[in-house]
């Protein structure tokens, strides 16, 4: 079986250029049970088979026929700011899922971005990332979701958010381990519009029930990634980066 935590870089080595066969079973019996929303694009794709399984959406949203699209293209058409952390961003999502052994099925992650179209367009999209299916403690297959967003307002600034049965682990695990980009999750982001409001730390984690400390470690950090000396600076920033 094809592992996961046996690849260093999602975006590369883990991943192949084999779009999905839409006249299997497999493929015809997903059209039937998945929901696809207006304007959103689903893949399936397999470690264990190297390649994507369904498709759904992708002419409409990007101009990629389903049965052509393949998670090499969807990977590569990321525009040129946002792909190095996309890609870090998965690679260590998947990372840190690979090392649960339950409810794996139950972790995903967000990330608002822009790909290409096929005629050269970005597009602002929102994609989610989740497991869809793992066999004995192990990721076997994943879940795209990328929804068309007509009013995300994109700045230089990523956002993210991570979901799931530990899912404070699993963000500050992210926030670690991508400290070094421009980039904020929701957990912070949470924190931050409650402090530019004029809540205290203490009164804005009484408000989300967590401790003061728990605050401090969201906020806090944020002085260095952006590089604003005040809370005042972190906020203004914030706010023409389109954060809050």
């Amino acid at each position: 079986m094809t592992d996961f935590k046996h690849y260093g870089d999602y975006s590369k080595s883990s991943i192949t250029n084999n779009p999905a066969d839409l006249n299997t079973e497999t493929a015809r019996n997903l059209k039937k049970t998945l929901i696809r929303f207006p304007e959103e694009a689903i893949y399936i794709y397999s470690f264990k088979e190297n390649k994507m399984i369904y498709a759904d959406g992708w002419e409409e949203l990007l101009g990629y026929r389903d049965d052509e699209i393949t998670m090499l293209t969807i990977v590569s058409i990321t525009t040129p700011e946002y792909i190095l952390f996309s890609n870090e961003l998965n690679d260590k999502a998947l990372l840190f899922i690979q090392n649960k052994t339950e409810e794996l099925e139950k972790y995903s992650f967000t990330i608002e971005l822009k790909k290409f179209h096929k005629n050269g367009t970005p597009i602002p999209l929102i994609s989610r990332v989740g497991v869809f299916r793992a066999e004995k403690g192990r990721v076997t297959e994943i879940i795209g979701r990328s929804q068309l967003s007509r009013t995300l307002k994109l700045g230089k600034v990523m956002r993210y958010a991570a979901y799931g049965p530990e899912k404070s682990e699993f963000e500050e695990n992210l926030n670690r381990a991508l400290f070094t980009y421009f980039a904020i999750s929701e957990k912070e982001k949470e924190a931050l519009e409650l402090v530019a409001k004029g809540y205290s730390f203490k009164q804005v984690a009484d408000l989300l029930k967590v401790s003061q400390s728990a605050i401090e470690k969201r906020i806090i950090p944020l002085y260095k990634r952006f590089d604003v000396k005040s809370l005042t600076h972190l906020i203004s920033f914030a706010i023409e980066n389109n954060i809050l």
